[in-house]
């Protein structure tokens, strides 16, 4: 199974790109979002990927963090997702975007996926909407990078010495999904009042976003 790919890209389509990882060259199919975000020709790209198979196909999926990879494996789940589907949804959305959607049970907004929709749209919200909780609450770290020096170092060298375990970022959802956690609330009921404070504000920070979370979860009336 190829999980990752660091190396030179060589050429961008309308939907994929070629990476040269050590004079092999890999197509990696990707969303637009990943696409705009990657370097021009002759620079070096790292992605986490995803290998489809199929009886007369096999094809390359490509994600910039392992956040996105996992939310592509859960998109795909569902019936009638099929990669490109979880692609366009991702590359609509992103990934935090789709954690919000679906924690909200908001069809609409994944219906801006081009090729969802109104009934798959519904159906992914509703089929999914008990495994928001947990991919919000993962703390994500910062995407793989590389230079050409770390290509052609990695190339020359027999054995590489094992890189050290990433140390997680700061991260406002997780922390205060935790939080709620801890004072009693569901994972579901966490999930929906976390997506909506991070929804009116995206910059929040996790003593802001606990408490209008909690706001919205204080009973009415």
């Amino acid at each position: 199974m190829i999980g990752k790919l660091t190396g030179v890209v060589e050429m961008r389509g309308p939907d994929h790109v070629l990476l040269d990882v050590r004079g092999v060259g890999y197509i990696v199919h990707v969303s637009e979002r990943t696409l705009m975000a990657l370097p021009g020709r002759g620079e070096v790209a790292a992605l986490y990927t995803e290998l489809v198979v199929r009886e007369d196909l096999m094809q390359l999926f490509g994600f910039p963090t392992l956040l996105e990879k996992e939310w592509h494996r859960v998109l795909t789940s569902v019936q009638g997702v099929g990669a490109k589907a979880s692609l366009a949804i991702l590359g609509a959305l992103g990934p935090e975007g789709v954690s919000r959607a679906i924690a909200l049970g908001d069809a609409a907004a994944l219906r801006k996926a081009p090729g969802v929709g109104p009934k798959l749209a519904l159906r992914i919200a509703n089929e999914l909407k008990d495994k928001a909780p947990a991919l919000m609450a993962v703390v994500e770290t910062a995407p793989a990078s590389a230079s050409r020096r770390d290509v052609a170092d990695t190339a020359l060298a027999p054995v590489a010495a094992p890189a050290p375990a990433p140390i997680p970022a700061s991260n406002a959802v997780a922390e205060a999904m935790s939080a709620l956690g801890n004072l009693g609330y569901s994972p579901s009921d966490a999930a929906r009042a976390v997506a909506e404070a991070q929804a009116t504000d995206p910059e929040a920070e996790t003593p802001a976003l606990i408490r209008a979370a909690l706001r919205l979860l204080a009973p009415k009336g």
